[in-house]
């Protein structure tokens, strides 16, 4: 029965050697199917051209490989492309293809639902189902790979983690996603083109820093104050910005990375000078850059997008206090693609 099968991208290269030995063959066997595996993303063993009919046979008798499949994608007529995800036991997650003139970047999913409650995201409307393995998190940087050569004749070149889910909320995952994604045995995607971004979960910003990590770390702030924070991410409350900044500081310290801030300018929630000022007296602690972003309605009318003006003060404010700040325009609105609108709608 398949469903009492091992996945066998759950193990180790060492596992795989140790299996053939075992059923009385070579171990180098292991090494030719984990490069199957990772390096060349097979989905069935029958991919494995340079391996005997009767070894695959055996390998189909104890193991299943649980790939994704890409059950619907939609195009947007900016290029960016959103995958719906459907994984091996039904449930379905959402990527996105970004494309710009010089780079496409893979918007990844680290959850089925998400763990977090911010009101102004589609995603966390829906409720978490679990955690994604990691071979699911490379399966979709392989999909978005494959896309980004047809449709836009380059390789994938950056990946950030701010699809569905809390990334950190699936640490070892997500961890173990980017170890296959970089290694020249996966891969071979360089550290510094992968940003995680968080809402911010101070205990795994410190556990990051302390396995010195080489990929790039970006917050979804959208207020550096508390009760303002705390109204549109209610987590806020057991998650204050003291212990944030706090682990932030630790994180600067060990990595001596910029931080990036992502946030969204609302009318009436965070439009203030005074939210500018809490923001920049938040920003001041280690190098940051500040990521304004496009809000995207996700149908009620409790966030609209902020004036011009607003987000003027912000730029004005911020580049005065030499604080790096760039404006984000959302791409692939009209398939609910863009920053907050990934719910699955397709279910």
């Amino acid at each position: 029965m398949k469903d009492s099968k091992k996945d066998i991208r759950a193990l180790t290269k060492e596992q795989l050697r140790d299996f053939f030995v075992k059923e009385g063959d070579k171990a180098f066997r292991g090494n030719q199917v984990y490069e199957w595996l990772w390096s060349k993303s097979a989905h069935s063993f029958d991919e494995m051209t340079n391996i005997s009919k009767e070894t695959r046979d055996k390998l189909d008798a104890h193991f299943v490989i649980n790939h994704i499949e890409v059950d619907s994608m939609q195009k947007s007529s900016d290029g960016t492309i959103k995958n719906a995800v459907k994984l091996h036991d039904g449930l379905v997650v959402e990527s996105v293809l970004i494309p710009t003139e010089n780079r496409t970047t893979a918007c990844v999913s680290s959850q089925v639902g998400c763990s977090l409650d911010c009101k102004f995201c589609a995603t966390a409307r829906l409720k978490r189902m679990r955690n994604l393995n990691p071979d699911e998190i490379f399966d979709q940087v392989v999909a978005i790979d494959k896309e980004s050569r047809l449709y836009h004749n380059k390789p994938l070149s950056n990946i950030v983690f701010m699809g569905m889910g809390e990334p950190l909320m699936n640490y070892n995952n997500v961890l173990k996603a980017i170890d296959k994604i970089t290694s020249p045995e996966g891969l071979g995607m360089s550290p510094k083109r992968i940003v995680v971004s968080t809402s911010g979960v101070p205990k795994m910003i410190k556990k990051m820093a302390d396995e010195e990590v080489k990929f790039k770390l970006a917050v979804s702030l959208h207020s550096a104050i508390d009760e303002v924070r705390s109204k549109i991410m209610p987590f806020n409350e057991n998650f204050p910005l003291k212990d944030l900044r706090e682990a932030l500081e630790y994180w600067y310290a060990k990595t001596k990375n910029r931080i990036t801030y992502e946030y969204v300018v609302w009318r009436g929630i965070n439009d203030r000078k005074k939210d500018v000022e809490a923001l920049i007296d938040f920003c001041k602690f280690a190098p940051s850059k500040v990521n304004l972003i496009e809000y995207n309605p996700i149908d009620d009318g409790e966030f609209q997008q902020a004036s011009e003006e607003a987000l003027n003060m912000y730029i004005n404010m911020l580049e005065a206090n030499n604080i790096t700040v760039t404006v984000r325009r959302s791409r692939g609105k009209d398939i609910d693609a863009a920053c907050g609108q990934l719910a699955n709608k397709n279910q």
